[in-house]
């Protein structure tokens, strides 16, 4: 073993939420022990519609050591407990996916193995009943609790969010370069990237070579040709508009997506404006139809002129290729449904810094992260496949599709395992836990047919209690709280 060690030169081409958030965590956590350069240009573009962020978030900033209250004011952020869908299970229904837990686990069982049980003894209340989150975001209040015992994320500027990482990548020693990639140049022998040969004749050599150049995959699949698995037909919608309005109520602290019928609309209420957007699948609803759709729809003056983004959801076959590692769009996209586009530019960049090589590419590391990161995807993927399939719409072409579209074993198995039994298993430390998969399938209209025998161990009186006290102690909690725009125009209210 040696004791010798070169500085990695680590080469980030694009800019945006990606190529940011990889600076700040690589110049914060790996500090002079590699060269840190980023490539971007101002006259390349940034989708810049992920405005709605899963909780995870909150821990990643906690690992950068980024102040809470300071980040939400500068990317004008708010609150957001969970997400309401609108008209999937059919028209005129919602449910809430909330981001907490709802009643209390046994070790044996979920707890809506007991709540089951509650229901053929004569309790007739919600499931959503038992959930802080739920409650607090359907009476719009929100406050931090000790003990963080209240699970939450952020609705914020995703431009802003990657010019204030900026700011702290610079700090911590990222440099910067100006400038247009106009080749991706290969190493003769190996064909690891060597270089970036910009426009202005500038080259950029490097060791490793992150690509956040978004949807263009720059080098991934325009050097590397790694290839992409179409996952069209599982989730059909290719298209999308987004547009901002300025705010015209105070924002509620949860994100909304509203079924239609050719795919669904968001709206995401910021502390300075509202994100707006339309998804649709576009073999159903034309683009001058979607955008008629959508401004007819949304409140408030519009900010900006709408932006069409046409996508292929799906995965870049290999997320790290020779000395270059996917990160964010060009490692593959996932509809926006459950705000996951940011968490999987976040397990990406973390994964790497875990696998960070010290000398030459371990082509083992190589095959682990390929693994993972595709384990991620495809978990994902299953979720969201599962808004699509679990529906009683048969209104339209496009839901009639869905209905009838195959889908992966995986969640088939996931899906009537909880129509059998009532039972979700978590594996591989997959981003959705149980209780998500509980409020989506239930809010789908999936019930389960049994439940755990330990749930009737409780005697009446005892479920009684168990059921009583646990609705109390939620409503107590939520009555509590204040009103989740009073509580951040305190705690972070942002300069208008």
């Amino acid at each position: 073993m040696t004791n010798e060690y070169k500085k990695r030169r680590v080469v980030i081409a694009g800019g945006g939420t990606a190529g940011w958030m990889a600076a700040a965590a690589l110049a914060r956590t790996m500090g002079g022990s590699i060269e840190l350069t980023l490539v971007e240009s101002d006259a390349i573009g940034t989708i810049g519609v992920g405005e709605s962020t899963i909780p995870p978030l909150v821990t990643y900033n906690r690992l950068l050591g980024i102040g809470e209250a300071e980040f939400m004011r500068a990317t004008q952020a708010t609150f957001k407990l969970g997400i309401e869908f609108e008209n999937w299970k059919a028209e005129g229904e919602r449910y809430f996916h909330s981001f907490g837990t709802t009643g209390r686990d046994h070790w044996s069982a979920g707890f809506q193995h007991f709540w089951l049980h509650g229901l053929d003894n004569g309790h007739g209340h919600s499931f959503d009943d038992y959930c802080i989150e739920l409650q607090a975001a359907r009476q719009s209040k929100f406050a931090h609790l000790p003990d963080d015992r209240i699970n939450y994320a952020y609705q914020l500027d995703s431009s802003l969010y990657g010019a204030y990482l900026r700011r702290l990548a610079e700090a911590d020693g990222a440099r910067r370069v100006e400038g247009k990639i106009a080749e991706v140049q290969l190493h003769a022998e190996t064909g690891h990237i060597a270089s970036l040969l910009l426009e202005s004749g500038q080259r950029i050599a490097g060791d490793l070579f992150l690509d956040c150049t978004g949807f263009r995959a720059l080098l991934m699949e325009g050097a590397l040709h790694v290839g992409y698995d179409d996952w069209t037909h599982y989730l059909p919608c290719d298209s999308a508009i987004a547009v901002q309005t300025a705010s015209v109520r105070p924002p509620v602290p949860y994100t909304r997506a509203i079924a239609h019928d050719a795919g669904w609309q968001w709206r995401i209420p910021l502390q300075h404006r509202q994100g707006n957007g339309i998804v649709y699948c576009s073999r159903y609803l034309d683009r001058d139809r979607a955008l008629d759709r959508l401004f007819s729809s949304i409140e408030g003056e519009r900010l900006t002129e709408p932006n069409v983004i046409r996508f292929t959801t799906g995965a870049r076959r290999k997320q790290w290729h020779r000395n270059c590692i996917a990160v964010g769009l060009s490692g593959g996209f996932m509809e926006p449904l459950e705000s996951t586009s940011i968490h999987l530019i976040q397990r990406a960049i973390l994964r790497l810094i875990r696998m960070l090589p010290m000398g030459e590419v371990s082509e083992r590391d190589v095959a682990e992260f390929n693994d993972q990161q595709m384990t991620d995807m495809e978990q994902i993927r299953d979720f969201l496949i599962l808004h699509y399939k679990a529906t009683e719409r048969r209104d339209s072409p496009f839901w009639r599709q869905c209905a009838a579209m195959e889908i992966p074993e995986s969640l088939t198995q996931k899906i009537e395992l909880f129509r059998e039994t009532g039972r979700v298993f978590r594996k591989n430390e997959e981003l959705f836990v149980e209780n998500s998969w509980v409020q989506v399938m239930m809010g789908q209209g999936i019930i389960p047919r049994s439940y755990h025998p330990v749930a009737t161990k409780l005697s009446g009186a005892e479920l009684d209690h168990l059921l009583g006290s646990l609705r109390t102690n939620v409503a107590k909690t939520v009555a509590g709280l204040p009103d989740h725009h009073a509580y951040v125009a305190r705690y972070c209210g942002a300069e208008r």
